[in-house]
């Protein structure tokens, strides 16, 4: 087990809202100091608070956890569908919040978020994790098209435990508000066909990590994701599906935590 630091003082997790630009953004924040700013994907910010919590507790770090507008009902510009504009909104709050040496981590449509804040180049951010995240094209390796999925159908698709899936409230009788805000920004493909080769652009460490039961996006298209960044680690975790940071927390957790004492690999 990985020993972390004990220091520092835990205070109340604050919500507010940010206006940056044509965005509105609903941010929740837990401050422990050593800044994170974690990125959500198509299932809300649900899915990223357990996980906030853990990594803010256990680090006693500062966790920055945004409601991307669209989600959860909050606002959202309709001119406001680009997923580079709302990469440049994240910027514009590190540099509002005057940060430095930021990890940011995403999952699913969030890696492709935390993917494209690091392709700006801000010299706030120090290094980037993508978790299941989605945006390239992959030969042989499509997304799955959530969009017509049951609810049923979604958890078995990103759980290798479906029944570790949360219930939705009410139990859920077709795609979720936060399913269409998705689509909103990313189209039905969930893809941008020149993501792939701006990759290689990159110039800061990228942590690639992928649940070994991902039905959304399998295990092959995380291979290939890490393949187009050059300073990147991939690392497959077991017994987890598409959202690790719900499944399997402590595991994931402890993965991130152990990625710096390991050699740079090369994926296969």
């Amino acid at each position: 087990m990985t020993t972390l630091p004990t220091t520092g003082s835990p205070r109340p997790t604050r919500t507010e809202i940010r206006t940056l630009g044509p965005a509105e953004v609903t941010l929740q924040d837990r401050d422990r100091t050593r800044p994170f700013l974690l990125l959500h994907g198509g299932g809300g910010v649900a899915t990223m608070t357990g996980f906030a919590d853990l990594l803010a507790e256990r680090t006693r770090s500062r966790v920055l956890l945004p409601t991307h507008p669209g989600f959860g009902g909050t606002p959202k510009a309709e001119s406001f569908t680009d997923v580079k504009a709302l990469a440049r909104t994240y910027v514009a709050l590190l540099e509002k919040l005057d940060l430095t040496d930021v990890t940011v981590i995403g999952n699913s449509f969030g890696g492709w978020l935390a993917a494209e804040i690091a392709l700006q180049r801000c010299p706030r951010v120090s290094c980037a994790v993508i978790i299941a995240g989605i945006g390239i094209e992959v030969d042989g390796h499509p997304p799955t098209d959530v969009s017509g999925l049951s609810p049923a159908e979604l958890r078995a698709h990103s759980f290798h435990d479906p029944g570790k899936a949360p219930v939705p409230p009410g139990g859920g009788t077709g795609p979720s508000p936060d399913v269409r805000a998705l689509l909103g920004y990313t189209g039905p493909a969930m893809a941008d066909p020149t993501l792939a080769g701006r990759l290689g652009a990159l110039d800061i460490p990228v942590h690639v990590l992928w649940g070994e039961s991902d039905r959304i996006v399998d295990p092959g298209y995380g291979k290939a994701y890490a393949a187009a960044i050059p300073l990147s680690t991939f690392t497959l975790l077991p017994r987890t599906g598409h959202l690790p940071q719900v499944e399997t927390p402590e595991e994931l957790l402890d993965a991130l935590l152990e990625l710096g004492d390991r050699p740079r690999e090369t994926p296969a």
